[in-house]
């Protein structure tokens, strides 16, 4: 099993090596699904590189990387990350509307952006970099 961490929330997975999926687990995850000419969202498709596919299985993490979008892991590949590409990024940046979002609060409890739709609320954030 491995834990996957996306901007739709986290997600538990079976793998079979790397981040190697079912492809019902890569739709759920990903909004992706395999079809015979690629990996399609709606009516796009996106070719899939003869390496990203071992049986009825997708190298998530690979396909993820072609669309352009960061990935990242530990070294053990029980935990990764599915990245926002920086064209995604950059359009959700250009409106004045922050993108949805979900963060526990320091008992645990899930906090929503959009629970507070209609009331004032400052986000301040910070990266080390």
């Amino acid at each position: 099993m491995a834990t996957v961490l996306t901007d739709t929330g986290t997600h538990a997975v079976p793998t079979a090596g790397g981040l190697m999926l079912a492809p019902e687990d890569a739709e759920r995850i990903t909004g992706w699904t395999l079809k015979p000419e690629g990996m399609c969202r709606e009516e796009f498709c996106v070719p899939v590189p003869a390496g990203m596919k071992q049986g009825t299985h997708i190298d998530v993490a690979a396909f993820w990387r072609h669309l352009g979008n960061p990935v990242a892991s530990d070294r053990a590949g029980q935990t990764w990350v599915l990245g926002t590409g920086p064209g995604e990024r950059q359009s959700a940046l250009a409106g004045l509307q922050a993108p949805e979002f979900v963060l526990p609060d320091l008992a645990g409890k899930q906090h929503r952006l959009s629970d507070y739709r209609g009331q004032k609320v400052f986000l301040t954030t910070w990266a080390s970099w």
